[in-house]
């Protein structure tokens, strides 16, 4: 986001950086912590804090005196006495903070980006198969230096890949970094000869949002279950295989109807951002290393099939000592199938957000607009045995925050002031497209993973069975001239 140049503004930015890191520093001590990493510390520290809230709540109640102030006196001279060892890695953190969000920031600057908006032919006879190829191909994970992380600012490369609709004319858009543009149109060209590729003007540029002349909406998905189960794929339905087009059933057909009936005024955006699976670490900026897919997925196998990690085996046994072989469910094979079809797969750090915008003529549709692209986008995906999407953090004040503010009058100031602010913010993420680096680090959401399969399922170019009236295909395919022209 645009900051002033004046002193003030430079401090006032300052402050917001501070402010967020305390913010995140203070986050990271509350929320449990993310897997089955440090779970431990953070179990310790809570319970900790809980007896002693139950003690001083016991002794208030019973009348025992406790030295209150004395406490008091030993506790700030014992941190006092000690501020030469806590100080300077608490600045430490900070510094090293805000050093690596400047120099990432200007990295990606100079790097330069790119939008590129894919023409569809109007034939086009390849499955999400071929979607899926191009992901794996495009999976780089690229590699770094301690002084290539902490000096120069040097980040791996992410894509976003979007769909968006404008007053129900519906298209497919990639962004990418400049230096990856000739191995992205390389790698999509190899998988889709037909396609056209063509660099566009940033549609989310064009939008400028002024609550309340018009509307805008925004939200993230997340998971439901955890990474290592997967989401309904094209195989699920039936789109690996190489059958005639009136048979083909895309997941995609109905999130692209639903676009193409957005009416006049209306705006949807779907941006899906991915970034090669790695186990980040110190070289990568990370304190702590990211979890082991891989190793989560065969834990999660082993559970579901009540047998030992290294045996093989079931862990219980009857009284002769031969191992009991549990009996799994339909629905526990097809869960075991597809982890295991997964941990096969690349997979990538990704993050799916959706904006809904809506000018004043538009209004009366906001309501029913976001309740069925939310539908949309998320059924065809979802399965009550595997995995799919749910609503995450959106761009308002959550409901028992709401109700709290209710009882002193403050809902709607809070509202008021929030709910255009959480836009704004949300906007200019999304025109960055920045989520896996600063300024909008993990902001408001944590990235989790899908695999190539899956990711070729939510975002793939579609054949003639999208037969959407307002999703515009070129007229014909291009073709190379022939060799034996006369000159």
């Amino acid at each position: 986001m645009a900051h002033g140049h004046s002193t003030k503004d430079r401090l006032m930015h300052y402050v917001e950086e501070l402010a967020e890191i305390a913010g995140e520093f203070l986050y990271d001590i509350a929320a449990p912590p993310r897997g089955r990493h440090h779970l431990g510390t953070w179990f310790i520290f809570w319970g900790s804090a809980i007896i002693a809230a139950i003690i001083g709540f016991v002794a208030y109640h019973t009348g025992i005196r406790i030295p209150v102030s004395t406490m008091w006196r030993e506790m700030f001279g014992f941190v006092y006495t000690w501020y030469p060892i806590w100080l300077p890695i608490l600045l430490l953190r900070v510094f090293v903070e805000l050093w690596i969000k400047y120099i990432r920031l200007d990295y990606v600057r100079r790097a330069g980006e790119v939008l590129l908006e894919i023409r569809v032919p109007k034939v086009i006879e390849k499955t999400p198969k071929a979607m899926e190829l191009f992901f794996t191909a495009m999976y780089e994970t690229g590699s770094v230096e301690y002084n290539e992380t902490y000096w120069d600012g040097k980040v791996r490369p992410w894509f976003s890949y979007e769909i968006a609709s404008f007053s129900g004319d519906v298209h497919f858009f990639v962004w990418t970094l400049k230096k990856y543009r000739n191995v992205l149109e390389a790698q999509l060209y190899a998988q889709y000869p037909t396609i056209e590729l063509v660099e566009a003007e940033d549609y989310t540029k064009k939008k400028v949002y002024r609550s309340p002349r018009n509307f805008m909406w925004g939200t993230y998905f997340v998971l439901q279950k955890p990474d290592v189960y997967p989401i309904m794929t094209y195989v699920d339905y039936g789109l690996d295989k190489e059958t005639e087009e009136e048979y083909k059933v895309d997941p995609l057909s109905t999130l692209i109807e639903y676009l193409g009936s957005m009416k006049k005024g209306e705006e949807v955006w779907i941006q899906i951002l991915a970034q090669a699976y790695k186990r980040r670490g110190l070289k990568e900026g990370q304190l702590f290393k990211d979890k082991d897919w891989i190793e989560e997925g065969e834990k999660e196998v082993n559970r579901i099939m009540k047998r030992d990690p290294k045996t093989k085996s079931s862990r219980k046994q009857t009284e002769t000592g031969f191992p009991i072989v549990p009996t799994l469910t339909e629905g526990e094979k097809k869960q075991v199938e597809a982890i295991e079809r997964s941990l096969d797969k690349r997979a990538f750090w990704c993050a799916v957000r959706l904006c809904y915008h809506a000018e004043k003529e538009a209004f009366h549709l906001r309501s029913q607009s976001v309740s069925g692209l939310l539908g949309t986008f998320r059924k065809p995906f979802n399965s009550n045995l595997l995995n799919g999407f749910k609503l995450g953090w959106y761009t308002d004040i959550s409901d028992p925050t709401k109700d709290f503010l209710f009882l002193f009058g403050l809902k709607n100031w809070a509202m008021n002031i929030w709910i255009p602010k959480y836009a704004r913010l949300f906007i200019d993420a999304f025109r960055r497209r920045s989520f896996f680096y600063a300024p909008y680090r993990n902001w408001k959401a944590t990235p989790f993973l899908l695999t190539s399969e899956e990711l070729a399922t939510v975002f793939h170019i579609p054949g003639q069975v999208v037969t959407t009236p307002t999703f515009e295909r070129i007229p014909s395919k291009k073709v190379e001239p022939p060799a034996n022209l006369p000159v």
